[in-house]
């Protein structure tokens, strides 16, 4: 890692119900990033397991972890040996009837930088998480938000979680409390039975949405997504098909990596730290916002 210059990695992957077989595919592909001078490596949602939320079944919560915990324990040993600040996923037991979607995050040295509790949860037919996961909190004793940067060696990382992805208010809050990178580990795929043309639409929305919260915040975004078939468990559907699709870009939204829908991938980028202080001269979203006039904002709909 130079003084301007940043690697990091994105890591795309097929899970297994295994929880032991899954970490054993995201260390090695880990391992090949750290291989290619990753200094920031970035693993997908839910990677431990399947994505488990296509159906509700009270006996998921079986797989459910404390912080720390089997799978934090883990990935703070994989990153204390390799030396590199690690973006991992759990779901996180908080206590008793209290469960989270939660991301971790690893300094160099193993300790825990912070965690992310993902705050917008969806319900649709496919992905019923609200069924398991509750909300982050939206605000600390601190004083601080649910949408909090969280300092480590390689700069402040606005981590969010997939459903994160399409809210702008979102990436912008964590813009304004000063990361420097925006960090969306995701699991999102199609309904197999979807025509092609729906598909696409799908896909591009996805990327094209993450992009523009690149451009309206100066800041680079890494996306990791993962990919594979996985069967609905309750035979009601054909299952979900993992879109993969994983990329990273610079802070004009400008692709820099991007995977494809089908394979394995670790996608490798040397990110310039200097970019988003020389767009933001140029482009200066933020000097020229009216916080004046965003009081609706806070509304649930404007009457």
């Amino acid at each position: 890692m130079s003084a301007s210059g940043l690697n990091v990695a994105a890591i795309q992957q097929a899970c297994s119900a295994d929880k032991a077989t899954s970490l054993d595919i995201t260390e090695r592909l880990v391992r090949k990033a750290v291989g290619d001078g990753a200094d920031l490596v970035v693993l997908q949602e839910l990677h431990s397991t399947l994505y488990f939320c296509q159906t509700e079944d009270t006996g998921i919560f079986d797989l459910a972890e404390p912080i720390p915990g089997p799978t934090s324990e883990r990935l703070a040993n994989l990153a204390r040996e390799l030396g590199i600040v690690l973006v991992g996923s759990i779901f996180e037991r908080r206590m008793n009837g209290v469960y989270h979607n939660t991301a971790v995050v690893f300094e160099k040295d193993g300790s825990l930088a912070g965690l992310y509790r993902k705050m917008h949860i969806p319900d649709d037919p496919g992905f019923y998480e609200k069924f398991y996961f509750t909300p982050g909190d939206a605000n600390f004793n601190d004083g601080s938000s649910g949408f909090t940067p969280i300092q480590t060696s390689v700069g402040k990382l606005g981590v969010l979680v997939c459903w994160d992805q399409w809210y702008p208010e979102a990436a912008r809050l964590m813009a304004l409390a000063g990361a420097e990178i925006l960090i969306y580990p995701t699991a999102i795929g199609w309904d197999i039975t979807d025509e092609p043309e729906e598909q696409a639409r799908q896909l591009e929305a996805w990327v094209t949405v993450q992009r523009g919260h690149a451009v309206a915040n100066n800041l680079p975004v890494i996306a990791p997504n993962r990919v594979g078939t996985e069967p609905d468990p309750s035979g009601h559907s054909d299952g979900i098909r993992f879109w993969g699709n994983s990329f990273i870009c610079g802070p004009q939204g400008e692709v820099l990596a991007r995977a494809n829908e089908n394979d394995e991938s670790v996608l490798s980028v040397t990110l310039d730290r200097t970019r988003t202080e020389s767009v933001r001269r140029i482009w200066p979203y933020l000097r020229d916002r009216r916080i004046d006039a965003y009081g609706d904002i806070l509304k649930r709909v404007r009457d």
